[in-house]
């Protein structure tokens, strides 16, 4: 059944939904009957199986049944959210007409659009993490990338100069939903993501977007956010502020600014080292076993998502992160009774905006005041501390006595879910909304009296006076005793075994009361609204203070995290080169049942390179990573992991390590290799910080060595960057010879017999062999194939001498066919050799002999 036929041949209210279905064709229309949203036609087909819900008919159009289903509306909450993670959108169609003053269906209208990236409600969140809506313009030259999280109001825009930048973007925001032009050219960039939402050109226009982000900010032009010349920028923010506008139909006062991010300003990480070092998410898709997972105690949900966007945005202001690190360091004597305090202040970040979207609960202005109620105890724990930063955010923190009280005296202590039942308002709070309940609760009184009144007046014992949502308040006398029921009393309704009876008095008192729980009702709501007035002029000091809270929040677990896992605060200077005594892998550490073998690392002008060689499973991965996470964690201002670290600028990190496949893009572990090392011989500086972990492996070894070889003269000569090098390929250990700055490391093994024992220390100088056949037979290759494999490192040991000296006998390397297993002369001799029928001195003269042989 399309929905644009002929609308005339539908009842009125089937023609009302069509006319609202129309203006939203591509989303389902949650259509507000009763106590249910209705979908008809297509939209209960794809809602009844997206949600599983059965699927009903009623009705008919043009001769056939309408398919209809439907959710109740207090539950509508749970089906939302099943919705939005499905990545799709819903509009919500309210009544808002009066039905007893319309004829024919109510007035309805859409009130809200929700759609995952512009979602508020408090169940429909992940509350650790944030949720953004973004939207993305290219042209010829660059990108441009706008955010926002409509619950908290940040509005970030950046122009990524090429599509690794933005693809590094794309990876640390991770939008819920993505607003993209219909000339999109590069959809390789952004097809495998989710709520994905094709907008037309105009929607993207430079100065439509101008005069939509004048008129939000109540500016004339944009130059106090310094974005004035940013046009990709621009035209991405101004589709995301439409957006954000049409679907929830309301003003958004809490967005106050938009920021310009721009690269330079902090330690850009591309999306393949984003993964690698598993900041907030593991290589398995999971959170556990992360460096968010170790370092993130935070008490609030506000606080955990700002911790966050730090690790994912290490900052490279130096007057900031002193500003942390001391603040750290003073926190330590007292985040034991700061935390609890802070946790009582709950997610006040998301209680705000709801509060600016005017779709708070009562039980959201319950959890402002009770946040307010902990401002005075903050104040107090951290007052005499003489630390600027901490004095700047408690000034930020504010008091706000008088909305506390305000609070305190309108809304009561345990607030309702919803204020549609009322009881929200406390009493004593407005004189009028009192009278109009007291007359309401004064009926209980008021019918033990009557009832008491009646029965002595008729003598009948079975009289009862009662209520019921259909026939109203009622006198009723048991079936036996119906027939001496006095003259006035008028027959309401007749039950099995009893009849229900009005009179004048009782029906008159009925109105009465109905009349005031309705006024009393319509009072409270209003008065609930105006609630939202007395806050909203407060919104911008209540977000600069929820914003406090957060960064106290994670100061204080940071000084927590620091003291319970021996952190201690790097020095961070202007002279290059990172120098770490004794550092540890943060999350290691915590995971291992054995203790962590710590280990120094020292990058310096003259010492620009390391070249790591050592066993697989001896530990260079873990060290090399190490490093990158204690240059990370210092950059947000956290303590870290070591005995004690210096370090110098740093403005990337790079990590190239071992890839997977790629298939669905149809590239091989060797294609995704040589791209991103591609990308680090591109963007890579001096002060950048490079981890390049078995480069060249995924082709034949002389390609694979050449390409290593080239790509570490280049890192080390031409682009001096700080680079950790780690390879199986023994002929770069020769590059130190070759190149000043760089340093041959390797970490260590023993073995004893066929068995290894991994050392996991650091040492200068190359490693003394790669260990492999010993590790393959830790992991239980069959002892044959080790035997084998033995016997054919030998000989290509003598193949690379024989190359060496110019005499290659090519029957040398058969690796196709097995030879023959030759039994050696030497083996022959001790077998036939009777020990003791020798005297010493022939004992003696074998042992030369045999030597001989070998």
């Amino acid at each position: 059944m399309s929905t644009t036929e002929d609308l005339d041949s539908h009842t009125p209210m089937m023609q009302q939904y069509l006319r609202l279905k129309a203006q939203h064709p591509d989303i389902l229309l949650f259509y507000r009957m009763g106590d249910f949203y209705e979908m008809f036609f297509d939209d209960a087909k794809r809602a009844s199986q997206l949600m599983d819900i059965s699927l009903t008919r009623r009705g008919q159009s043009a001769g056939e049944p309408i398919p209809m289903a439907g959710v109740p509306y207090h539950a509508v909450e749970t089906y939302l959210a099943k919705l939005v993670q499905l990545g799709e959108s819903v509009a919500i169609c309210e009544q808002i007409g009066d039905p007893a003053l319309t004829k024919g269906p109510v007035e309805r209208r859409v009130v809200r659009i929700v759609t995952p990236g512009t979602l508020s409600d408090e169940a429909l969140l992940s509350e650790r993490q944030d949720n953004l809506l973004a939207a993305v313009w290219h042209d010829q030259q660059s990108y441009g990338y706008a955010t926002l999280d409509i619950s908290s109001g940040r509005f970030l825009v950046c122009e990524p100069a090429d599509s690794e930048a933005m693809a590094a973007e794309l990876q640390r925001t991770n939008p819920a939903e993505l607003l993209y032009p219909e000339t999109f050219s590069e959809m390789g960039l952004i097809e495998h993501r989710r709520g994905l939402r094709r907008r037309p050109i105009w929607e993207f226009e430079l100065e439509t977007a101008r005069q939509q982000l004048n008129l939000q900010f109540g500016t004339r032009d944009l130059n106090g956010f310094g974005i004035e010349r940013a046009v990709r920028a621009l035209r991405a923010a101004g589709c995301l502020l439409q957006y954000a506008k049409d679907t929830q139909r309301t003003s958004l006062p809490h967005i106050r600014a938009v920021t310009l991010e721009r690269q330079q300003d902090g330690i850009v990480m591309d999306a393949a080292t984003r993964r690698n070092l598993e900041l907030t998410q593991n290589l398995g898709g999971g959170t556990d076993n992360t460096l968010a997972d170790i370092l993130d105690h935070t008490v609030t949900p506000m606080g955990s998502r700002m911790l966050k966007r730090w690790l994912h945005m290490p900052t490279r202001d130096i007057a900031v992160l002193t500003h942390r690190q001391q603040t750290i360091q003073a926190l330590q004597e007292c985040y034991a009774e700061l935390q609890p305090l802070l946790r009582q202040v709950g997610d006040l970040e998301r209680v705000l905006a709801r509060l600016a979207l005017r779709s708070a609960r009562p039980r959201d202005l319950g959890r402002m005041r009770h946040a307010f109620q902990q401002l005075p105890e903050i104040h107090a724990v951290l007052a005499g501390y003489d630390n600027e930063h901490i004095r700047l955010l408690l000034g930020q923190t504010g008091l706000f006595t008088d909305l506390k009280e305000l609070l305190e005296r309108a809304v009561v202590e345990t607030p309702p879910i919803l204020v549609r039942d009322g009881g929200v308002i406390a009493p004593g709070y407005n004189a009028e909304l009192d009278e109009w309940r007291a007359l309401a609760d004064g009926a209980t009184d008021y019918l033990d009296r009557l009832e008491l009144r009646e029965r002595e007046r008729t003598g009948l014992d079975t009289l009862k006076v009662g209520f019921n949502a259909v026939h109203g308040y009622y006198i009723q006398l048991s079936r036996g005793q119906s027939r001496q029921a006095p003259i006035h009393y008028v027959r309401r309704q007749t039950l099995k075994n009893a009849e229900r009876y009005i009179i004048p008095e009782l029906k008159e008192y009925e109105d009465k009361v109905l009349t005031s729980k309705g006024k009393a009702l319509a009072l409270e709501k209003a008065l609930y609204d105006q609630l939202f007035d007395m806050l909203l002029p407060h919104l911008a000091a209540l977000q600069q203070s929820a914003a406090a809270l957060s960064e106290l929040d994670v100061l204080s677990n940071l000084a927590e995290r620091a003291e319970a896992l021996d952190y201690v605060c790097p020095t961070l200077t202007s002279v290059p080169g990172v120098k770490i005594t004794a550092g540890r892998h943060p999350v290691v550490e915590q995971v291992l049942s054995e203790p962590f073998i710590a280990n120094p690392l020292a990058l310096s002008a003259q010492r620009r390179m390391l070249i790591i060689t050592g066993p697989n499973m001896g530990g260079k991965s873990t060290y090399m990573r190490q490093n990158a996470l204690i240059v990370l964690m210092a950059y947000i201002g956290s303590f870290v992991p070591a005995a004690q670290a210096v370090i110098g600028p740093v403005d990337r990190i790079f990590t190239r390590v071992g890839a997977a496949d790629d298939l669905a893009s149809g590239r091989s572990t060797f294609m995704v290799e040589m791209t991103e090392t591609a990308n680090i011989l591109h963007n890579a500086t001096p002060q950048s910080l490079v981890l390049m972990d078995e480069i060249g492996r995924g082709t034949s070894t002389y390609d694979g060595l050449s390409l290593a070889w080239a790509c570490a003269e280049s890192l080390a000569g031409r682009i001096k960057a700080m680079t950790l090098f780690a390879t199986h390929y023994f002929e770069l250990t020769q590059l130190p010879e070759k190149m000043e700055g760089v340093v041959n490391v390797h970490l260590d093994a023993l073995e004893q017999g066929e068995t290894i024992a991994f050392m996991h220390t650091v040492q200068d100088g190359a490693a003394s062999k790669s260990y492999g056949l010993s590790v393959a037979a830790l992991a239980g290759v069959p002892r044959e194939v080790i035997k084998r494999a033995r016997q054919k490192l030998k000989e290509l040991e003598n193949l690379s001498v024989h190359a060496a000296t110019g005499t290659v006998d090519g029957s040398q390397l058969s690796l196709l066919q097995p030879e023959p297993e030759e039994i050696s002369p030497v083996v022959t001799a001790l077998t036939e050799l009777d020990p003791d029928a020798l005297s010493p001195r022939q004992a003696l003269e074998w042992l030369y002999r045999l030597k001989g042989m070998l």
